[in-house]
């Protein structure tokens, strides 16, 4: 799997961006089934995105932003597993090490912490979940936490970019929000290849600040 638009070292290419209190950093699925090797979605390079995203918490939690995680969190048969016949393989079931958090992430007390998928949706982005059998849709709690704390912008990073860091964007500009995605603090599943690039484009069509 190619991961476009990112430092092929590894490294953020620029210093953690500007952040105040009306700024939230939304950092989307950093889990272990994502992130790690041993994952049942491994998304590669994801092993290394909480590293390279800790200056950007500092720097956030400093300027007084918000920090906000989301977390997929399924249960055991969903129509959004494979298993059910769903797209993907079974991953970030509720409670188990797949679905937790990947270690070295600095998530505090306070912190909007949104679980999203709980009942067997797609949960792919952070606002919103769709019923795989009725595509009917429903808000998560994401947005009314930000808006309770006077955050108009919003800075999305996590995991992984072509699904559910775009559709969390796209979902925030929607909303309205000036929305930015730091394209070297996600990477890319590229189910299909192009998919990385293809996903960055939409997202710059809908008016996201894509930052490579």
């Amino acid at each position: 799997m190619s991961e476009p638009a990112t430092d092929p070292t590894g490294t953020a290419p620029h210093p953690p961006l500007p952040y105040d209190a009306t700024t939230a950093l939304v950092v989307v699925d950093l889990q272990n089934d994502f992130a790690d090797p041993a994952g049942g979605l491994h998304v590669a390079g994801g092993e290394r995105l909480a590293e390279l995203l800790a200056p950007e918490v500092r720097a956030a939690r400093d300027a007084g932003a918000v920090v906000a995680f989301t977390q997929d969190w399924h249960p055991p048969r969903t129509p959004h597993f494979v298993t059910d016949g769903g797209p993907w393989p079974v991953h970030c079931v509720a409670g188990t090490w797949g679905a937790e958090l990947v270690p070295g992430l600095d998530v505090r007390d306070g912190d909007p912490l949104v679980r999203k998928g709980t009942d067997g949706e797609d949960g792919y982005s952070g606002f919103s979940v769709r019923d795989p059998v009725t595509d009917d849709v429903a808000r998560t709690r994401l947005q009314r936490e930000l808006d309770e704390r006077g955050v108009v912008r919003v800075v999305v990073t996590g995991l992984a970019g072509d699904v559910c860091v775009a559709a969390t964007a796209l979902d925030a500009v929607r909303l309205g929000y000036a929305t930015v995605v730091p394209a070297a603090l996600t990477r890319f599943v590229e189910a299909e290849p192009g998919d990385g690039d293809r996903a960055l484009l939409l997202l710059r069509e809908a008016g996201v600040d894509v930052l490579t």
